[in-house]
């Protein structure tokens, strides 16, 4: 059996461009992610998050939680995560994040899910090939109730019309 031709593999495009945002557009994106104990200490020792209501559940409980408090980094870069296949997919460089607000504690075992709705989408002055898109995203928990949310603005490519036109 010879090596593959990968050339013969269709090319298949995922995401969005900037066409595809109209101001008001909403995005339910898909199925959630189940935050587990692990990935809590993975994530805060490996950011050298050391505040124990990360990771000393006796400390969360004396403080009134059920468990330690999922860190609201992890907590923010997983709701990021769950919008990209829909918002930023296709690429285009990240230009900022804004009005981040953290609603309510997260805990190991909840599930999060995400959706966003396009806030804004221009043309870019100085880049003829893109536009500049902006979208406010939620993230819920299992029970619907708002766990963060934020504003985030991306440069993303427009359509570029087929060869010969």
């Amino acid at each position: 059996m010879g090596e593959p031709d990968f050339d013969s593999f269709p090319v298949v495009v995922h995401g969005h461009q900037f066409e595809d945002f109209p101001e008001g557009r909403e995005f339910a994106h898909h199925w959630g992610r189940t935050i587990t104990a692990g990935d809590n200490a993975l994530f805060s020792t490996a950011t050298c998050n050391w505040n124990p209501m990360h990771l000393n559940s006796e400390f969360a409980k004396a403080h009134s939680h059920p468990d330690v408090v999922v860190n609201p980094m992890l907590v923010l870069c997983t709701v990021v995560g769950l919008s990209v296949e829909d918002l930023s997919e296709i690429g285009g460089p990240f230009l900022g994040m804004e009005n981040v607000r953290f609603h309510r504690p997260v805990h190991p075992g909840d599930t999060l899910t995400a959706s966003s709705k396009v806030v804004e989408a221009r043309e870019s002055k100085t880049r003829p090939h893109t536009g500049i898109v902006t979208w406010h995203t939620e993230g819920h928990n299992q029970h619907g109730e708002l766990v963060v949310d934020y504003q985030r603005t991306n440069l993303v490519a427009k359509k570029r019309p087929p060869k010969g036109d």
